[in-house]
């Protein structure tokens, strides 16, 4: 399912081991979804720089650089801070490791062997939340472009009323002249009828 698509909703998923990243692209494959891959931190670093994700799974446990210290990577940048974090481990379920791992930023936890419905369920909630966040995101900017239009719109309205109003003024000034000079004319002509001769 890893189609190149700008529509399609990125999922990353990000562990040492290949073959627990293809049981979650196969978990995970769905129309609308491309799940990024990464075998390792540094890895899931690079694609980041490149790729919108509506969601992290990540392992915890992993080489060189683990779950823990990539989210916490993660939550330092500006443009991976808001990305929701899903861990994954096969460690035991210790309450001090799960507190561990919300304080580094994660928004759930998942222990293998996972439950392929709920994993699906969780997932799904969080690509309709990116949806949704993106359709408001789009609404946004079109509102601003339409307010910038609206301005742009007024602006121009009010100069062409500036220039009616100079038009009308310089026109009234122009034919009060002639109508003066008529009106005068007129004045005269009626002052010299009613002269007696």
């Amino acid at each position: 399912m890893n189609r190149d698509a700008d529509s399609d909703v990125k999922i990353l998923a990000v562990d040492d081991l290949d073959e627990n990243l293809l049981a979650l692209t196969a978990l995970l494959q769905d129309d609308g979804l491309m799940i990024l891959t990464a075998r390792s931190g540094v890895e899931a670093l690079e694609l980041l720089l490149l790729h919108d994700v509506a969601l992290a799974l990540v392992d915890v446990q992993m080489p060189e650089l683990d779950g823990f210290e990539l989210a916490e990577l993660m939550r330092g940048s500006e443009r991976t801070r808001h990305v929701p974090i899903i861990f994954v481990t096969a460690g035991a379920r210790e309450p001090a490791r799960v507190f561990q791992g919300y304080d580094a930023g994660a928004v759930d936890f998942l222990f293998k062997p996972i439950e392929p419905r709920i994993l699906r369920h969780k997932v799904q909630t969080f690509v309709e939340l990116y949806r949704q966040r993106r359709l408001l995101s789009d609404q946004l900017s079109a509102l601003q472009r339409s307010e910038a239009e609206a301005r742009r719109l007024r602006d121009e309205l009010a100069d062409m009323l500036r220039l009616n109003e100079t038009f009308l003024a310089i026109v009234g000034h122009d034919l009060r002249n002639p109508l003066n000079s008529v009106l005068m004319s007129t004045a005269l002509l009626e002052h010299v009828s009613q002269d007696p001769l």
